[in-house]
């Protein structure tokens, strides 16, 4: 932390409008945008419509909080899911794919990169989950983001026997910066458990056990199986 200089001038004295009805006038200001909705609604993050199409999610957010323990139990679940961050990203042919097109089916949008050890570390176990629990309302949507050598990822993964997963990436690597905008990327690996409906339920900032008891359990209770 830089010190402060010594001696400092004091800051010079600017005429205009006295500060005291400044202040009682944005105080005014805000309390009116407050009852109307407006500044309680950017705190909260989303819109009145957001928040409603994402109430439903609500009781099911509550039964999975205290399912979030063992070996998935830095999954952060909101009292209150949100719709999820609208991202792009590509399929195993190249063809664009957004997060919007898996709508009607709950969604663990998984990012990971070959250069992240803790990342092809978890990438059996999220296989494994797909084989496990992938079907029509389900799927394990691993979204690799090197930005160089775009044939390692796909080597790695054969290397290692990977099968059931479908192969996406964003060469980019902007759908981490969306993530990261929006509070939900904080490093590598990142998670996110997204709801048919497209509301997130969680998400968790670096690996887990994903084929773990405690990982199937908790899928399962999303789903309601």
């Amino acid at each position: 932390m830089s010190e402060p200089p010594e001696n400092p001038k004091p800051a010079p004295v600017r005429r205009g409008m006295p500060l005291a009805p400044l202040i009682v006038l944005a105080f005014l200001f805000g309390a009116s945008l407050y009852a109307f909705g407006g500044i309680g609604n950017l705190l909260q993050g989303t819109g009145t419509g957001e928040s409603a199409q994402c109430r439903a999610a609500e009781p099911v957010a509550q039964r999975l909080k205290p399912l979030a323990k063992g070996e998935i139990a830095a999954l952060q679940v909101p009292a209150r899911p949100v719709p999820a961050t609208p991202l792009a990203f590509r399929n195993a042919k190249g063809e664009p794919v957004t997060l919007a097109d898996f709508k009607g089916k709950a969604v663990l949008l998984n990012l990971w990169a070959t250069w992240c050890a803790p990342c092809r570390h978890e990438m059996p176990a999220l296989d494994k989950l797909q084989a496990e629990l992938g079907g029509a309302d389900f799927e394990v949507v691993a979204v690799n983001i090197d930005t160089r050598n775009f044939d390692k990822p796909k080597q790695f993964l054969d290397e290692i026997k990977v099968e059931k997963l479908a192969y996406f990436s964003d060469s980019s690597a902007k759908i981490f910066q969306d993530l990261k905008a929006a509070g939900r990327a904080f490093g590598m690996p990142t998670t996110l458990l997204i709801d048919a409906q497209g509301c997130e339920l969680a998400w968790l900032a670096g690996p887990a056990e994903w084929a773990s008891p405690d990982a199937l359990a908790f899928i399962r209770a999303a789903l309601g199986r």
